[in-house]
């Protein structure tokens, strides 16, 4: 079983930077896929990054593409979403999530254990 705690939330001007933080506990960290996934007020769970076991693979939704870079650390038994060139529309509570699969899943359901968010918020 894996818990998981995220941090580095915050409230910056669009254009901004922020890097969000995911700290596992448990031994076995490096044996789950990662992922980012956030929703905001009155929409539904939205993938944003997804990195596989090794750190070997990564994958991105569209809306972040070329602004947003998941890796992780698994000596450290962490997990990283750097965010940049922040946009107003990224405004919401982004969640940190583990997977038993391999490769890098893109569904919420591929994900069992969850973060209890960080809030981002992205003035204009």
């Amino acid at each position: 079983q894996v818990q998981l705690v995220e941090s580095g939330g915050g409230l910056v001007q669009a254009g901004g930077s922020l890097r969000l933080s995911c700290a596992a506990s448990g031994r076995t960290f490096s044996v789950y896929a990662m992922g980012w996934f956030r929703q905001a007020p009155g929409e539904e769970r939205e993938f944003v990054a997804a990195i596989s076991w090794s750190g070997g693979m990564t994958y991105y939704a569209d809306s972040v593409k070329g602004r947003f870079t998941i890796s992780r650390d698994n000596a450290l038994n962490l997990v990283y979403l750097q965010m940049n060139s922040l946009k107003p529309e990224d405004t919401a509570v982004y969640y940190c999530a583990a997977s038993r699969l391999g490769g890098v899943p893109k569904n919420y359901i591929d994900y069992a254990y969850w973060g209890q968010g960080t809030q981002v918020t992205v003035s204009s």
